[in-house]
């Protein structure tokens, strides 16, 4: 058999698949002032402090870990760079969101409530311009639709929306009990929803996270230059996009910003996969107590890790 007929009859190599049980965990990130930062992430966001050091600040819900900040960072985010656009914690329902959209109203702290039609979102800014987005879920409202290369709303009753309008807070706020404590921390089933992050390049991104992690494409809106992957249906377990510039580069070193984000699976045998498959692209890929690290194309770092919780 010659070569042109092995060529004509092999089958291409199958994409790689994550466990659906995969998701996104911790998020550490560098940040100036430390002692700012906690009161800002315990009081306006709303996480509980887990352990505080000089170096490492522990934050989550309930025992689990969420944001871990670093101080020390010489400087705030650095626009035009790769990074974090931002980090989304899921809160469990609309009556959760509605207390921190109190709260950081009553705090004066500006943020950006906006109806994505199938979530319902919070977006504001640390001290140093780190994003933050706090979101339920509404898939009750409607849900995300990509075609042609862009990407829109439909709600329940069909009609097409922006997905990007202001959240009616008059009814968000019905949610809320006479009683309710705007300060209260977070509930303990909060997560980490998913991570947005400024790549260098849209396709290159979505070859790495979808061809080589093996992540499934959820939607590519090249007129926007943004996609979205994730893992069993959800709507998007990592944002990509090029909205800091095509081809920026990665952030300068020691100012504020992403320091790594993880990558939870099933398993150590699923981590110790995915390293493998990174590892042969020639990424360098570090293992340590807590699974293996390494970075995107873009200089994004992440860490595969085991889902504890």
């Amino acid at each position: 058999m010659n070569e042109k007929t092995l060529q004509a009859t092999s089958e291409p190599a199958a994409a790689p698949t994550l466990p659906a049980a995969t998701g996104v965990g911790a998020v550490h990130i560098d940040v100036t002032d430390g002692p700012r930062a906690l009161e800002f992430y315990q009081h306006a966001v709303g996480l509980t402090p887990l352990s505080v050091e000089d170096s490492e600040i522990r934050l989550g819900a309930g025992s689990r870990e969420l944001v871990i900040l670093h101080p020390g960072a010489v400087g705030p985010v650095v626009p035009h760079h790769t990074g974090l656009y931002h980090l989304a914690l899921l809160v469990p329902n609309r009556r959760e969101l509605a207390r921190v959209i109190g709260r950081l109203g009553m705090m004066r702290v500006p943020n950006s409530p906006t109806d994505h039609t199938m979530t319902k979102s919070d977006y504001l800014w640390d001290f140093d311009g780190n994003g933050i987005e706090i979101y339920c879920e509404s898939p009750e409202d409607g849900s995300f639709i990509y075609e042609n290369g862009t990407f829109a709303a439909r709600d329940s009753a069909g009609r097409m929306r922006s997905g990007r309008d202001p959240i009616d807070l008059e009814q968000l706020f019905g949610e809320l009990k006479p009683d309710d404590d705007l300060d209260a921390p977070m509930p303990d089933d909060t997560r980490m929803g998913h991570v947005h992050l400024h790549v260098r390049n849209v396709a290159e991104a979505v070859d790495f996270y979808q061809g080589v992690v093996g992540f499934d494409l959820m939607g590519l809106a090249m007129r926007y230059s943004v996609a979205f992957v994730s893992v069993g249906g959800y709507h998007h377990h990592l944002g990509l996009n090029t909205w800091a510039g095509e081809g920026a580069p990665p952030a300068p070193p020691n100012t504020s910003g992403l320091r790594h984000y993880t990558v939870e699976l099933p398993g150590a045998a699923d981590a110790h996969e995915v390293a493998g498959r990174i590892r042969e692209t020639g990424a360098e890929v570090v293992e340590n107590d807590a699974g293996y690290r390494t970075q995107d194309p873009s200089g994004n770092r992440f860490q595969l890790g085991v889902r504890t919780a």
